[in-house]
């Protein structure tokens, strides 16, 4: 199986790729008579990692160079993860049945806080800037303004915070810079629920900045020498969350996984949009539409309908499955149309 944590890198984009495999095979039931085919790891906003499982080989792309392995086994660095042979059968009904869907994401405030801890996981920030001789620290999720309506949802579930779209109208982002707002309201959401990244170092730096910002016994030099050796800390090559400690840094299985990785965090790492799962696998296509049903908040949740709907309605239909693509498409333009008409 997939495992270990431990070796280089872990607690990286890369390893949630290794955890989000690990989730969606669990909850199939394996048989070693038979392939588990076509399923593709991508970053479509980003293009720095592509995993792909299926035919003879496998290709793996980062920061743009791509290379070409064997199917058996692919090695990044120290790690090796190692292909099985799967049957993707029905989803295993204890695994799938949990109470998360995007009421409960309004109705469930830790629900909710798990979720953003995987929003943000995917695609939040926790800015230290200096700027005109001043700190400031921001905490921003950014999203395209197609998926602008993901991020009133968080301002409203929050209550804090502002929205603003950049310059060229088509990134939008929530940020919080108020540093009491911070400490009582977004420190207590990680830190109870940490981020299962790398990005918890960014945070544990963020909030280091944050105390000594705050501390009035310092004077601004003595601010100034703190915060540049906080920024000037660079991120340890074997990284690892400490949320991971609690399964000893290795996750083989989903039982495992889950006791850190909720499926309300998956949910929101999902939404954030940072990698997709890809298969053409029927039965994997079924437990995917199954496990995320009714849960998403944000357009993703328009596309997960308009995808199911036609996986059930116009599967090996080519023409009408196109012209399905080609709708959404027209459909993400005029969504950016209209918010900049705003």
């Amino acid at each position: 199986m997939l495992s270990s944590l431990v070796e280089n890198g872990a607690g990286t984009g890369w390893t949630v790729l290794v955890l989000l495999l690990i989730l969606i095979l669990s909850l199939v039931n394996l048989d070693k008579l038979s392939n588990y085919r076509n399923m593709v790891y991508e970053n479509p906003t980003r293009c720095e990692e592509i995993l792909l499982f299926g035919s003879k080989c496998s290709s793996l792309k980062i920061n743009g160079r791509k290379k070409v392995t064997d199917m058996e086994t692919i090695r990044l660095g120290k790690r090796n993860l190692t292909h099985q042979r799967l049957n993707v059968g029905h989803l295993i009904l204890q695994f799938s049945n949990f109470n998360v869907n995007k009421n409960s994401l309004s109705e469930n405030k830790e629900m909710f806080h798990q979720w953003l801890v995987g929003f943000v996981d995917g695609d939040g920030t926790f800015s230290i800037i200096r700027q005109n001789n001043k700190w400031n620290l921001t905490f921003k999720i950014g999203q395209s303004t197609y998926n602008l309506r993901v991020l009133h949802f968080i301002k409203k579930e929050l209550n804090y915070g502002s929205l603003y779209i950049e310059k060229e109208g088509t990134i939008a982002n929530f940020r919080i810079r108020d540093l009491k707002v911070l400490e009582s309201i977004i420190f207590p959401i990680f830190d109870k629920y940490p981020l299962l990244t790398s990005k918890h170092f960014n945070y544990i730096k963020f909030k280091q900045a944050h105390a000594i910002l705050s501390n009035n016994s310092l004077t601004l030099l003595e601010k100034d020498t703190l915060i540049f050796n906080i920024i000037n800390t660079q991120l340890p090559l074997d990284y690892i969350s400490p949320a991971w400690s609690s399964v000893n840094n290795k996750v083989s299985n989903f039982e495992n996984a889950s006791k850190v990785m909720s499926k309300s965090w998956l949910i929101g790492f999902t939404e954030a949009g940072y990698y997709t799962i890809v298969t053409t696998n029927s039965r994997a296509i079924e437990n995917i539409i199954q496990y995320y049903k009714n849960t998403m908040k944000g357009m993703k949740s328009v596309e997960y309908r308009i995808w199911s709907r036609s996986y059930v309605k116009n599967k090996g239909n080519f023409i009408a499955l196109n012209k399905i693509r080609e709708n959404v498409r027209i459909m993400k333009t005029n969504n950016y149309t209209l918010t900049n008409m705003k």
